[in-house]
């Protein structure tokens, strides 16, 4: 694989068969690998390209048409409870430029032709982390909360919240299935802050993993996936959640005496400052895909 490389953007302006060129977007957004992936695919015919000759201007064409139909995928990403990214870039807090800067931050798969000759076609996949970390501006971590008479509590080598159920809504009389974001909230039952954005230490860290609940049933000695015991270790926290808040129900409450657990111990809170929290959703949530032309 190799990266996306910004002579993309000279490309656009030189090649003027662009307009005519008919290219579309098949691509899903995956929360449980954090990635966006994408195939971008030209008909060949619609601008009278013949091999083997127009092979190279099939190619350029493709790259041409890839940051066009890309920002559709990453400006529907949900940023938080309120905004995906093209709330943000439409309210000035994130540019065009920037979101270009991501989609160039992809690692794509080398052109390939359809069986039948007729289109041509190229993949693409953007790590979700590279658009975490392009969404935090903070310089010092904010400090995470703490009690003046602290539990007792083990020290854990990660957290676990399960979630993969419909919840009560904070406030409201009604339920709903918590859904993914980039930058989700974490309460307890008092309404206190738990977790949010600013408490990460670095902004390299993704503030939480996304997984299913056969991840933590596995047939091992501490019944978690490979991968997902890369994030929360082998002797993780394991907290259901109470409840959901937020305009889209993105932000899981957590009941006092669990969120307790995690703010009377520093080894715990830190935990949370070094992002190694895993949340447990319904499978439906944690993919959805998107087209476009």
């Amino acid at each position: 694989m190799k990266k996306v490389t910004f002579a993309i953007l000279g490309i656009f302006i030189a090649v003027g068969a662009f307009a005519e060129a008919k290219t579309w977007i098949s691509g899903s957004v995956e929360w449980d690998t954090m990635e966006i992936n994408a195939a971008i695919s030209l008909d060949l015919a619609s601008v009278g390209i013949k091999l083997p000759s127009g092979r190279t201007q099939g190619e350029a064409l493709l790259s041409t048409s890839y940051l066009r139909l890309i920002r559709h995928g990453i400006l529907g990403l949900q940023v938080d409870s309120s905004s995906t990214i093209g709330d943000l870039v439409e309210r000035g807090e994130f540019s065009l430029f920037e979101t270009e800067s991501l989609a160039l931050s992809a690692n794509s798969i080398p052109p390939a032709l359809s069986p039948d000759m007729q289109s041509i076609s190229s993949s693409y996949k953007i790590t979700l982390s590279n658009v975490t970390s392009a969404l935090l501006h903070h310089e010092r971590a904010t400090p995470i909360m703490r009690i003046l008479n602290p539990v007792s509590t083990a020290n854990y080598t990660g957290i676990i919240i399960i979630a993969n159920e419909a919840l009560p809504i904070h406030g409201m009389r009604k339920s709903a299935l918590p859904v993914p974001c980039l930058l989700p909230k974490i309460w307890d039952s008092e309404m206190n802050l738990v977790y949010e954005r600013t408490m990460l230490e670095t902004r390299n860290t993704t503030m939480v993993r996304y997984s299913t609940a056969e991840n933590i049933f596995q047939n091992s000695p501490s019944g978690i996936s490979p991968k997902l015991q890369e994030v929360v270790g082998e002797r993780p926290l394991r907290i259901f959640a109470r409840g959901v808040y937020g305009i889209k129900p993105t932000d899981l409450i957590i009941d006092r005496s669990d969120a307790l657990l995690i703010i009377s111990s520093t080894e715990n809170r830190r935990l949370l400052s070094e992002g190694k929290v895993a949340i447990i959703l319904d499978a439906s949530v944690l993919k959805y895909e998107f087209n476009a032309e």
